[in-house]
């Protein structure tokens, strides 16, 4: 088997929700949008980085003495202080000495056979269910070697596989995943090219032209397009019809996900703020929101 590395910052199980039946996730690491209300912020840089918790951190200084690249130290309050970018995780040990797991690595390498190792351990509930493999990110297209070859055994080990992407990505290599996909899942985040830049730092053209071209090539692949419902950004009447519309065009199923900003404590860990402040979204709005969207 392949010895092609990936960089994987998690592998979820038993999940229901990213395509059919039973499923395992596999998150790849990198993403090339930004945007605003990502709930995975870990997901965007293509290299592993330190998370850090200081409510868990009692400044034992265990991790520093086991660094020896000086990118730990602690304050003088014995807080951690990460010099970020200067660490890939070559060497992990730091996070292998934390006692209470104040310190932590998103993102390590996986060759193909480690992740379908742990990708089969629940091959009997695919079976039963319909479920599968789901590849999601983070962008699965940002490391396109890997992903073939993981897709392409999964296959050979009857294991159905779904992608989860935002469809960014030159159409050569997004069309070259297709064959290997049973199911596709896209966000589509704004049909004003100018906002969607503005919300999430890339336009929309390439995505929408690389749905475009996914359904004359592969007009019978299952594709579900979500957008989530960002309260001040995506949520007007006029940008869902357009979208929906936009989504039946192509024969695919249309979903909105509701906002949330479970995702904030990971911004923390990073050493970042988290860009949406105390947004919030209504139950009720968004219930609303969903019934005008049912009704076009």
């Amino acid at each position: 088997m392949s010895s092609t590395l990936g960089i994987i910052f998690n592998i979820q199980k038993f999940s229901i929700h990213d395509g059919p039946g039973i499923r395992t996730l596999v998150f790849f690491k990198g993403c090339p949008l930004r945007c605003l209300w990502c709930c995975n912020p870990e997901s965007q840089s293509p290299v592993p980085e330190h998370g850090y918790n200081p409510d868990k951190c009692f400044g034992c200084g265990r991790c520093v003495a086991r660094c020896s690249r000086d990118v730990l130290s602690l304050n003088e309050e014995r807080r951690l202080q990460i010099r970020r970018g200067r660490c890939q995780a070559e060497c992990p040990d730091c996070t292998k000495v934390c006692p209470d797991k104040a310190l932590v690595f998103y993102g390590k390498p996986y060759t193909v056979a480690e992740v379908m190792k742990v990708v089969e351990q629940d091959a009997l509930f695919y079976t039963r269910s319909g479920g599968g493999l789901t590849v999601s990110g983070g962008e699965p297209l940002m490391q396109p070697e890997f992903l073939h070859e993981l897709c392409t055994e999964a296959r050979r080990r009857r294991i159905d596989v779904a992608m989860e992407t935002s469809g960014f990505a030159s159409e050569d290599v997004f069309l070259s995943a297709m064959p290997l996909i049973g199911h596709l899942m896209t966000d589509i985040k704004h049909m004003d090219e100018d906002t969607h830049k503005r919300v999430t730092g890339v336009s929309n053209k390439l995505i929408l032209s690389n749905l475009r071209a996914l359904r004359r090539e592969f007009p019978t692949l299952p594709l579900r397009i979500r957008t989530p419902v960002i309260p001040g950004i995506n949520d007007s009447e006029e940008n869902l019809k357009a979208t929906a519309e936009f989504a039946r065009s192509l024969g695919a199923e249309y979903e909105l996900l509701a906002y949330h900003s479970m995702g904030r404590s990971k911004y923390a860990s990073l050493g970042r703020d988290y860009p949406m402040g105390d947004v919030q979204l209504s139950k009720k709005v968004f219930e609303d929101l969903k019934k005008k969207v049912s009704s076009l």
